[in-house]
């Protein structure tokens, strides 16, 4: 099977943990050797969730516990809730990619390199937690980053400007504080892997950025106005606290977009 479309929804669709991470790695490997097709086949994307495990119990992200992260149970639940941002930005990353059948080549690639760093990130933090003696599903988890992937699934353009520029770049802001909590109980290792996703976060927003302005041009759209409109809808309440500017430039934010984020 060469078809990227056909390979990017068995990713996607895989419920099995273990062998959604092997499809994932190895298709994304594929997809960046040139090996696949993408225009060979027209495939129907038909899907209303994505794969995910039996566990973790998925619930309202007011109906999870508050934990003390100075408890082996509460660090192993920090770290869990970011394990559980990777799946889902493994999903994320497929689902473009099969969704979307009408761009560049290039959009693929990028979207498999992404995949491929996000299974990396989930595969280290599920390491974490083995140390700790968990495993991912040991903790219940929410679904709010797919919920909002699924009011975008129409629409390439806003689900650009809002899964990777406004829900993942939320990410580039809030990981140093998560750097410094686990700094605070001495975990070097956890530190180490929060330092290198931050960094490989920046050039997937930045990813994010690029295909944004790139259909905002093909659309006639100013990316800025437009992204300030949707931002308006989007953004998180709390987003215009502890912003973290030299990430979001390296990831591609205009200073205008800045500050307009930190207005509101």
């Amino acid at each position: 099977m060469d078809n990227l479309f056909v390979l990017a929804h068995l990713c996607l669709s895989e419920t099995e943990l273990d062998k959604k991470l092997f499809l994932s790695e190895v298709t994304a490997r594929l997809i960046l050797s040139g090996s696949t097709k993408n225009i060979s086949i027209d495939f129907d994307f038909q899907l209303n969730k994505p794969g995910h495990p039996d566990k973790p119990l998925l619930v309202l992200p007011r109906d999870l516990p508050k934990r003390n992260i100075q408890t082996t149970e509460g660090r192993a639940a920090l770290i869990h809730s970011i394990a559980h941002i990777e799946f889902n930005a493994i999903n994320l990353a497929w689902d473009l990619i099969c969704r979307f059948q009408d761009m560049p080549a290039e959009f693929y690639t990028d979207w498999a390199q992404v995949a491929l760093e996000e299974t990396k990130h989930f595969r280290l933090l599920q390491k974490n937690l083995n140390d700790l003696n968990y495993a991912y599903g040991d903790f219940p988890a929410h679904n709010g980053l797919w919920d909002i992937a699924d009011k975008t699934s129409h629409d390439l353009l806003l689900r650009l400007a809002v899964v990777p520029r406004i829900m993942e770049a939320r990410g580039l802001d809030v990981t140093p504080g998560l750097i410094d909590r686990f700094r605070s109980i001495k975990d070097d290792a956890t530190c180490s892997l929060l330092q290198l996703i931050l960094e490989e976060e920046i050039g997937h927003v930045n990813i994010g950025t690029k295909w944004y302005r790139y259909q905002c041009d093909k659309l006639n759209e100013d990316s800025e106005e437009k992204f300030k409109k949707i931002a308006e809808q989007f953004l998180p309440s709390n987003t215009s606290t502890n912003i973290n500017h030299e990430a979001r430039l390296m990831a591609g934010f205009s200073q205008s977009e800045l500050d307009y984020i930190t207005s509101h």
